[in-house]
């Protein structure tokens, strides 16, 4: 009889051992749905939730010029590259990168509006409004010129990148203001060669300040220093013995600028009437007027 009753109660202890947890009742029983075969529907998949809604893209490119108009240059910038970012391949796209890069030279920010305008060039060569993007990346160089008596390398790039508008859209409305701007970088690289030149000339280097002087002669001749460059030519191979040279000079001087001030201090000088180092270093019609720009 005891044999009989642990038997059962082992069989009943085994059982509960291979029951699955869910099936104690201590634990929550999940709902199922059965389909009408009488099969186990499978669990529904959750609904995700729905992402935002882009913004139209009218109405984000002009919130990005919206904040533009108000001087936000940085937070425009941003919102015209979302532009791009939502609408790849629209026209707004497009615009948005040029405004972009407008936002980024309005901002000051010269390389960033630069590399902007490189990607744009390259994009988009045939766009209607690619001689703006050259002219534009011509400004950012531009307005980065300094004073001449520090590097001038800003100065070269604004150069030729003027250049490049002159060359490629010279029907366009931005060549003619190109083409200013490439006299004023011309004046301003011949200013830098003089500099260099008086000071070679002053140190009594004469062979170094002949060689800065000729330059502007020669690569700079539609510039307001090259008449000065005579002059010192004149002064500088008088230094050095050669008067020969030096009256090559003033009859060079004398031919294209009868009435310059330098030609008349350059006669003096070859008839010895005064000293070459009691010459004073006369303003140019860029330093009067437009030095002030730089």
């Amino acid at each position: 009889m005891k044999r009989g009753i642990l038997t059962c109660l082992y069989i009943a202890l085994a059982f509960a051992l291979l029951l699955p947890a869910g099936c104690t009742g201590k634990n929550k029983v999940e709902a199922v749905k059965v389909t009408p075969d009488g099969r186990i529907a499978a669990p529904e998949t959750p609904k995700a939730a729905k992402p935002d809604q882009p913004t139209p893209v009218e109405k984000l490119y002009r919130g990005a010029a919206s904040l533009l108009d108000k001087g936000s240059y940085q937070a425009a910038a941003a919102e015209f590259d979302e532009v791009e970012r939502q609408y790849p391949y629209s026209q707004w796209a497009t615009r948005a990168q040029l405004m972009a890069a407008y936002a980024h030279y309005r901002d000051l920010k010269y390389d960033e509006s630069v590399l902007a305008l490189d990607r744009f060039i390259q994009l988009h060569p045939g766009d209607k409004n690619i001689a703006y993007a050259y002219y534009l990346r011509a400004l950012c160089y531009y307005e980065q010129i300094s004073d001449v008596r520090r590097d001038q390398k800003m100065t070269v790039l604004a150069l030729e990148n003027l250049q490049s508008v002159v060359d490629r859209y010279a029907d366009s409305i931005y060549a003619r203001d190109a083409q200013l701007k490439m006299d004023l970088t011309l004046d301003h690289l011949a200013g830098k060669e003089m500099e260099i030149g008086r000071f070679y000339l002053r140190g009594q280097q004469y062979h170094a300040a002949v060689a800065r002087f000729q330059r502007v002669v020669d690569d700079f001749q539609t510039t307001t220093h090259v008449p000065e460059a005579l002059h010192r030519l004149v002064e500088t191979y008088l230094a050095l013995g050669i008067p020969s040279e030096a009256r090559k000079s003033a009859a060079v001087l004398g031919h294209n600028f009868p009435d310059s001030i330098w030609y008349r201090d350059s006669y003096r000088l070859l008839k010895g009437e005064i000293p070459g180092e009691e010459l004073e270093v006369k303003p140019t019609f860029y330093d009067r007027t437009l030095g002030k720009i730089f």
